[in-house]
């Protein structure tokens, strides 16, 4: 993984709005090396922004956040070139990430058949398991997942936890925001709901 120092991502009081909307406030958590938490909470209820806000896209209204190490974000932008083939898009990724091993995980993800396919031309499943790919073979620390188990069967939600749980066994930190339930040992949860301010949940 990128950089010697021990993992760490933790927020403090965080808050975040959507205009003029408080979404959440009062956030606190703490994960280390090894950690592993699971974000619920409703369509609207701020997990994607949580997780914009932890990847440091968008600022926060209110409290902090602090990491150490690197963080790869892994949501419906895959940032690969749609117009490429899929084996092309992803090689421009692995020069920049210096990645000298790239096709352990495109195995492991079921993505060589469709090395010569176009970005454009992929599934919503197929799309997260690149993005998926990408991110592993960065070798970042602190994982941030949005909804990454949406479009697969059974099988690619089988290896993509399988995936994540070997990141985190690793010593690595896995922040997965899901509506799906996470095969993943001393995994803990974080309910968006009791931070959403009074008005907002009577609303």
């Amino acid at each position: 993984m990128q950089g010697s120092a021990t993992p760490s991502l933790s927020s403090k009081d965080l808050a975040c709005r959507r205009g003029d909307r408080v979404l959440f406030r009062g956030l606190s958590f703490d994960l280390q090396a090894g950690d592993a938490m699971h974000v619920t909470g409703a369509n609207g209820t701020g997990k994607t922004t949580l997780i914009r806000a932890l990847a440091g896209l968008i600022t926060p209204y209110g409290g902090s956040v602090v990491s150490e190490g690197a963080v790869g974000l892994l949501d419906e932008r895959t940032g690969l070139d749609p117009d490429q083939p899929l084996g092309t898009a992803l090689h421009f990724w692995e020069s920049v990430d210096r990645c000298t091993d790239p096709f352990a995980t495109f195995a492991l993800l079921g993505l060589e058949p469709l090395l010569d396919v176009p970005v454009r031309y992929l599934s919503t499943g197929q799309r997260k398991r690149a993005g998926l790919a990408a991110l592993v073979n960065r070798k970042v620390p602190i994982w941030l997942l949005d909804e990454p188990l949406s479009g697969l069967d059974a099988r690619a939600i089988d290896q993509v936890t399988a995936l994540i749980s070997q990141h985190v066994n690793e010593g690595g930190i896995a922040l997965i925001a899901s509506h799906q339930p996470l095969a993943i040992g001393e995994l803990t949860t974080l309910a968006i709901e009791p931070y959403v301010p009074a008005a907002e949940t009577a609303s």
